[in-house]
């Protein structure tokens, strides 16, 4: 039976192939898809393009993550300025906010009524 052919380390033009690609595509499909980023968004984009600075390859994903800044108005100063304030404001990655009690706070099973 033959072996099954994993992805080239690099193309016939010298580009390399970085291991984590295809999972990185997913994520910048995702920012291309967000019109208002959300703080995730942001924290993605700039974690994705300082992976990718100067990284001889990739060249797709360095091409629309520059698509994905220009669709929201930013430049990599701007996005890194909002990502320092981003962190420093205390965001951690799959943490979400927490939700806001609804209500009274007033806990009916202590009633004296039936």
């Amino acid at each position: 039976m033959p072996e099954p052919v994993s992805a080239p380390l690099s193309d016939s033009a010298g580009d390399q192939s970085h291991p984590l690609h295809a999972s990185d595509r997913d994520t910048v499909d995702r920012l291309l898809a967000a019109e208002h980023p959300a703080n995730e968004h942001l924290v993605d984009a700039a974690r994705l393009l300082m992976r990718y600075d100067g990284f001889p390859g990739a060249s797709d994903l360095q091409e629309d993550l520059a698509r994905a800044l220009r669709l929201w108005g930013l430049d990599r100063d701007a996005l890194h300025a909002r990502t320092r304030a981003i962190w420093t404001a205390g965001y951690r990655p799959g943490l979400a906010p927490p939700e806001e009690a609804v209500g009274s706070g007033f806990d009916t099973s202590d009633s004296d009524s039936p």
